[in-house]
């Protein structure tokens, strides 16, 4: 989850809340590529999640990588929470995922290196100490109760809080991971269209990415159990937003939207200020309970938007949130995925027509049948494999157009990085279906198994 946000003063008028967004806008030439993965932590002798403190923990990792690796610390209240280092930053999940968002880079080969150096980095740490890390959408075995809660003041508040607005908030927070990318856009219309096309795909991802069919030691009876958790989570901040796709949407509707959004906290003088259930509205008339009198700054804007959760969303760019974690290949298929999508016009066209006839019911239902059945999703005669075949194909063909070469010009473009998916559509099967037959197969049911051969 995002680090607090810095500078920018009072916000004196509403004009500023989608001038902020609107500010993302770029031309094509700086359009960049963000990608952001999570990953589990545990010890190798007992398999058991990594606590906060100790020789095999959280703080140990971090420290590690600050003292060996050249990042700088991030701390909270005396503790170290995250890392910094040339535009890319280390956090941590609020049940102790170690998160990477990387630095905004121009190909998806520099943004497969990065991931490659960080997680070189991070198991020369973690072998040293006697760690392992692992890349799956929720943790396989794991309870609540095993689950430390890291000390960063915006979970403290946020897991008050979870239980009063839905039934799976705590889960999430603690025993879930994703790989997501944050991508740009060049204008208005370019946003609306890539945000349509973002939610309304973002169930294809769902099924290519599937890797969380465990939860607490046995078959969840769900491909992926993160997205499932996401539906009961919390109606005001999630969803695939049906209103996106209709006349007028653009930047001062999102920003309605996240208004509307209840807010979490206030950030202030190194500490977070309860702010649960109020209203930003409030806030910029000067009359939020928790700071009276006070109005926003553009960095409190900045923070709330953080607080939205969708499929999909805008912030100074759209974020792509429907993929569980995986193994490396998949870290670096996922910005494969969307760049190919949307950084070609006539990609970005034809994905749009792919989608833009269904309904919001359709869109709705092609998100839980991807959750629940992965590629073998069929709704309302719309086959997944057969959707997510001509999606990859698409994408492919998005990223020959772009060709952008790698390797000092030895690899053309960067269509390689769609392997992954190409294997998944030819075969059927998701890394969720390859778990599974791994489960009933030559583990005999012995999910411990998962660790010595799916880890980093």
């Amino acid at each position: 989850m995002s680090i607090p946000q810095s500078g920018g003063g009072p916000i004196e008028s509403h004009e500023q809340l989608a001038e902020y967004i609107a500010s993302g806008c770029k031309p094509k030439d700086d359009w960049r590529i963000g990608t952001e993965h999570e990953k589990f932590g545990y010890c190798k002798d007992t398999l058991n999640p990594l606590p906060y403190d100790g020789p095999r923990s959280i703080r140990a990792v971090l420290e590690g990588l600050r003292d060996r690796h050249g990042w700088q610390e991030v701390s909270e209240r005396g503790h170290i929470i995250g890392l910094t280092k040339d535009g890319a930053n280390v956090s941590l999940e609020p049940g102790g995922a170690l998160e990477l968002s990387g630095a905004p880079l121009e190909t998806i080969h520099q943004t497969c290196d990065e991931v490659n150096e960080h997680l070189r980095e991070v198991k020369d740490i973690a072998d040293e100490i006697g760690v392992g890390f692992i890349g799956l959408g929720a943790a396989p075995i794991w309870t609540h109760d095993q689950m430390p809660l890291m000390p960063k003041g915006r979970y403290k508040l946020m897991d008050a809080y979870m239980d009063k607005v839905g039934t799976t908030g705590k889960q999430m927070m603690r025993r879930t991971c994703t790989v997501q990318v944050n991508l740009d856009y060049a204008s208005e219309a370019d946003m609306v269209q890539k945000l349509r096309v973002a939610l309304a795909l973002s169930p294809v991802a769902t099924a290519l990415f599937a890797n969380s069919p465990f939860f607490e030691g046995k078959p969840a009876g769900v491909k992926s159990k993160r997205m499932q958790i996401w539906e009961t989570l919390d109606a005001s901040r999630t969803g695939m937003l049906p209103f996106v796709f209709e006349e007028g949407f653009g930047f001062e509707r999102w920003v309605q939207y996240a208004l509307d959004v209840p807010m979490y906290f206030v950030y202030r003088d190194g500490r977070y200020i309860d702010a649960l259930g109020m209203s930003f509205r409030d806030f910029m008339a000067g009359k939020l309970p928790a700071l009276p009198g006070e109005i926003p700054t553009l960095s409190d804007w900045a923070d709330h938007l953080t607080t939205a959760f969708p499929d999909a969303r805008v912030k100074k760019y759209i974020e792509m949130r429907g993929a569980d974690g995986g193994p490396w290949r998949r870290l670096c298929a996922l910005p494969g995925l969307w760049v190919g999508l949307m950084y070609d016009q006539g990609a970005l066209d034809a994905a749009w027509d792919l989608a833009k006839d269904w309904d919001a019911e359709t869109r709705e239902a092609l998100r839980l049948a991807a959750t629940r059945e992965g590629l073998q999703a069929r709704v309302n005669g719309i086959d997944m494999h057969d959707l997510a075949r001509q999606v990859v194909e698409i994408a492919d063909a998005g990223l020959r157009a772009r060709a952008r070469p790698g390797a000092g010009g030895l690899v053309p473009d960067e269509t390689h990085f769609l392997n992954a998916l190409k294997e998944s559509v030819e075969s059927g099967k998701t890394p969720a279906d390859e778990l599974l037959e791994h489960y009933h197969g030559d583990w005999n049911g012995d999910l411990t198994r998962i660790y010595a051969q799916y880890s980093y």
